[in-house]
């Protein structure tokens, strides 16, 4: 799954993108290129069990990120870059809260723009699809459905906001419609303004359109990762903050996927596992191995609060804090798992 970082040309997208990856890839205007890379997850339960367990390894959850070239125009979309949104699972919109040197620092502007743009790219698609149905009088049902969603969109409002069933999830899906993919903020900030407050305005609007709006300086969070452990709480300290933007910022777009991690521990290996919410734990040891999933007998969970205050697992079952489950039981962000099965 991808999770596309957009925005106009010059809001500071592929500064973020570097900042995130490590990779160096070129910024301004111009650059038609996709850049892509994978991200671990900043997981402080998985830190917490390898100071438990003691393991050989540490293996995070990862994101996939594509830096999303921003068109031609300053606030236009042209037909390339709405493709290449298409493919994307969710979206991160970045807003310049810079001055680029015109003196123009508009986010809340770029956001509604950015938005129209989506809205009207959606519009096209389906009233495209709605005439030859209309036409042939072959999908009453379907009909009805695209209808309510161009209603949606004549409203200027997006379709995440329709609370679809997963049978008309699951038809819509073909038109990868832009407005209905999960969508998050990130205002691009300077440096001098990095533990600033968020301009009231840009907050209002997020919270109006029910989305997640964080602050993020690039070069700060670029400089950050060069650092030592000891190194980043006395740089963050410094600038008033308590950790990197860009960890809340990961963990926020991993769960805009839907997404949460169970865990596993043990001397060779503390690792966090990404499924989608409301899997069942047959389907969270399939993720771990097929086999598993095939001979699943029994599902041993522990609550991460549990084992971090109990420590052990003997400890858990004396607390009465250890359990057994069924293959449908419904996995839970910061379960600890050990599957038994047998093949």
């Amino acid at each position: 799954m991808k999770i596309g970082i957009v925005g106009f040309p010059g809001s500071g997208k592929t500064t973020l993108f570097n900042a995130l990856t490590g990779q160096n890839a070129p910024t301004g205007f111009g650059s038609s290129r996709v850049n892509l890379g994978a991200i671990k997850i900043p997981d402080r339960r998985v830190d917490r069990l390898a100071q438990i367990a003691d393991p050989r390894k540490l293996t995070y959850a990862e994101a996939t990120f594509a830096d999303v070239p921003g068109g031609r125009g300053k606030e236009s979309l042209d037909p390339q870059t709405i493709g290449r949104i298409r493919e994307m699972d969710a979206l991160v919109q970045v807003l310049r809260g810079f001055d680029d040197g015109t003196g123009d620092v508009g986010p809340l502007s770029e956001l509604t723009a950015f938005e129209a743009e989506l809205v009207l790219s959606d519009m096209q698609v389906i009233e495209k699809r709605l005439e030859k149905l209309r036409k042939d009088h072959s999908n009453p049902g379907f009909t009805k459905l695209l209808e309510r969603c161009l209603e949606q969109l004549n409203a200027e409002r997006p379709l995440r906001d329709i609370s679809f069933s997963e049978e008309d999830l699951k038809a819509l899906s073909g038109f990868a419609l832009l407005t209905a993919k999960p969508l998050m903020l990130v205002l691009s900030r300077p440096e001098s303004e990095a533990a600033s407050p968020l301009p009231s305005e840009l907050v209002s609007a997020a919270r109006a359109r029910h989305l997640e709006l964080i602050s993020l300086c690039g070069s700060v969070e670029a400089e950050i990762a060069t650092l030592s452990p000891q190194d980043q709480l006395e740089f963050l300290a410094a600038l008033g903050l308590e950790e990197p933007a860009s960890a809340r910022f990961l963990r926020a777009a991993f769960a805009m996927l839907d997404l949460i991690s169970f865990l596993t521990h043990g001397p060779d290996e503390c690792r966090a596992w990404p499924i989608r919410r409301g899997s069942t734990a047959v389907v969270a040891a399939g993720v771990i191995h097929s086999d598993i999933a095939r001979g699943f007998i029994r599902a041993e969970v522990i609550k991460f609060d549990d084992l971090d205050r109990f420590l052990t697992e003997a400890a858990c079952k004396e607390a009465g804090k250890f359990r057994v489950e069924g293959r449908d039981y419904v996995v839970q962000d910061g379960d600890i798992c050990h599957f038994r099965f047998n093949v």
